[in-house]
């Protein structure tokens, strides 16, 4: 008698597949992450096969007309931003984010905004029973009787209720929890993930309704489960923010319907997520005046500028080596910056320990605020405080030269619009840019000429 059943061992992380057991995975070097799992073959390609419909047959690109191409509106814009104008008929959206930042409190909001739009939303819980979303609903004002609720981890089911419930947008919280009968795996193994996944992408694609996923996130903070889901969904959103913290940061990592430079701004409150509209004042809104070490700069978020305060602390160390301790920054790129500092400034640093950090918990990760790290670095050092009303943006080289930077004049309006009246910008940018009033902008070209003209 043929065998039909075999055993192999998967790794959670990767989803590597071996037919024994290893403590360690070859292909992401994790340790003991292999799973032991019984696997049928042949029902996987049965069940797409059988979502799949009938075999069609391949069109002309410019014969195809567009139906229903306006986007879905959550009422959220924020949320509306990140994900590129709206929510996309027939998209796949996986939401990640660490335990308890506030993935479901951020989907039960938007949902309730889609229901009181007029849309059909079905709110799937594999981790909550019904009594118990219905009180957190009634803590976050999102009850409507659009919004329809269930706990279930039946992939079959949640198939069969888009048929009979028929809504229009449709949220799995979580894809972890979620199980699959054709499979002999427990719920959350990289063979149920997997499979879940698949079977709900050709169900958004062949119904037309949106799917969010929630999805957990591992101790690295990557999307628990295999690195797969995240190349069969749409777009990949996000929601980072320290939970100590009220302030809440949604990004996307991946959008093939808009751009993934976008992010999305909330604060956490008693009563659910609120968004803010002007991150920049919330940013410097506790900045103190006249501080050696603080410096604001402009990063550019998508279309938005951002304003952000960057602090530093240098400090002098007995050690041998000294410490460079680096939040919200590139490390590495801190560390280019000292080291130009040391070379074309004259300035010592080796014998002192270096601190940096963005105020707010945002992270930034642009050239452009290479000039603001430098001065920060070396207004803690000479202990001399910039002058309040001061700003600081450009890429610095290797020569120690400024060089110029993508959206100046929209940098440089966020500025005037926060009260600034001094910008240090690349001197490049300034013979390109036209006159701006009420601000006074300082052409810069080497590192010395800025620490000349700040202090």
């Amino acid at each position: 008698m043929k065998k039909t059943i075999k055993t192999i061992f998967s790794c959670q992380t990767c989803g590597y597949q071996t037919p024994k057991w290893m403590g360690k995975c070859p292909e992401c070097g994790e340790w003991d992450t292999l799973v032991e799992e019984i696997q049928t073959p042949g029902r996987l390609q049965t069940a797409v096969r059988d979502l799949s419909g009938p075999q069609v047959e391949p069109v002309a690109i410019d014969s195809i007309e567009l139906e229903n191409e306006a986007r879905i509106f959550t009422g959220i814009g924020e949320f509306d931003r990140v994900l590129g104008g709206g929510v996309v008929r027939g998209s796949l959206v996986l939401i990640g984010g660490d335990p308890g930042i506030g993935k479901s409190t951020l989907m039960l909001q938007a949902l309730h905004g889609l229901a009181k739009g007029g849309q059909k939303v079905l709110y799937v819980s594999g981790e909550e029973s019904i009594p118990q979303i219905r009180l957190r609903s009634k803590r976050l004002s999102t009850v409507s009787s659009n919004m329809l609720v269930v706990s279930e981890i039946d992939i079959e089911s949640i198939l069969a209720m888009l048929t009979s419930v028929k809504p229009d947008v449709l949220v799995i919280d979580s894809i972890q929890t979620m199980f699959s009968p054709d499979l002999t795996s427990a719920p959350g193994s990289v063979s149920q993930v997997r499979e879940s996944a698949m079977r709900l992408m050709l169900a958004a694609k062949k119904t037309d309704i949106p799917v969010f996923l929630v999805g957990h996130v591992t101790k690295e903070g990557a999307i628990a489960g295999p690195r797969l889901l995240e190349h069969m969904v749409d777009t990949v959103l996000y929601f980072e923010g320290d939970r100590n913290h009220v302030f809440r940061i949604l990004r996307a990592v991946k959008n093939r319907f808009g751009s993934t430079n976008e992010i999305g701004v909330f604060e956490m409150k008693a009563m659910g997520l609120d968004e803010v509209t002007n991150p920049s004042a919330l940013f410097l809104s506790e900045r103190s005046e006249n501080s050696p070490g603080s410096v604001v700069t402009a990063s550019m978020e998508g279309t938005r500028p951002i304003l952000v305060e960057l602090q530093a602390l240098a400090s002098s160390t007995g050690f041998g080596t000294p410490r460079r301790t680096i939040l919200g920054l590139d490390p590495n790129r801190v560390a280019l910056l000292v080291a130009v500092m040391e070379k074309k400034l004259g300035m010592h640093l080796m014998g002192y320990d270096i601190f940096m950090k963005v105020a707010g918990g945002v992270k930034v990760d642009e050239p452009a605020v290479d000039l603001g790290v430098i001065s920060a670095v070396a207004s803690s050092f000479l202990d001399q405080s910039v002058a309040d009303g001061t700003m600081v943006f450009g890429e610095v080289g290797l020569t120690g030269e400024v060089r110029a930077i993508g959206h100046v004049e929209t940098r440089v309006g966020e500025a005037k619009k926060m009260g600034f009246s001094r910008c240090l910008i690349p001197g490049s940018n300034l013979k390109r840019m036209t006159t701006i009033k009420d601000i006074e902008l300082i052409g810069i070209k080497t590192v010395s000429e800025a620490i000349e003209t700040l202090f």
